[in-house]
């Protein structure tokens, strides 16, 4: 697996998730015993539910330790202030439609809030990668399947 880079802020969402992965394990076990107390594990679908659960928490565990060994914090701290960068927040017009956008730029991209008013676009998409390191008022290309679309960056949020 590659190195991943991700800001200070995600890998400390990582580290967290993590740990509450890891908390499950002994709330999974006590169920699974629990299960296994009723007798016939042919045919107990609480204990079969309960295992099922137990490894694919394991699974969960183990792929977000794999992550946390591949990933490189980003110091943004040099980074201008109007420079787009990882962990950056821009106000985007659409020049083809004159939409304004709000766009985060994340090394990774978690769980979509359909509540919030900011997308979350990993640095490696191609919008991600036509932003990083663009500055305020510049007008950034993105090549996609259908075309090209044109963005201004208006401002840092």
């Amino acid at each position: 697996m590659e190195s991943q880079m991700i800001t200070r802020q995600e890998k400390h969402k990582l580290e967290e998730d993590l740990k509450a992965l890891i908390a499950r394990r002994p709330i999974i076990s006590k169920a699974i015993a629990e299960a296994r107390e009723k007798g016939d594990l042919k045919e107990n679908a609480d204990y079969h539910a309960a295992r099922d659960e137990y490894a694919l928490n394991e699974s969960h565990i183990r792929n977000m330790e794999d992550r946390l060994r591949h990933v490189t914090v980003v110091d943004t701290s040099a980074v201008p202030e109007d420079m787009v960068f990882l962990g950056s927040t821009v106000k985007l017009q659409d020049l083809n439609t004159d939409d304004i956008e709000t766009v985060r730029i994340v090394g990774q991209v978690g769980k979509m809030d359909i509540d919030s008013d900011v997308m979350e676009v990993s640095a490696s998409s191609p919008l991600g990668e036509a932003l990083m390191r663009a500055r305020v008022g510049q007008t950034v290309n993105v090549n996609v399947p259908r075309g090209t679309l044109k963005y201004k960056i208006l401002e840092m949020v």
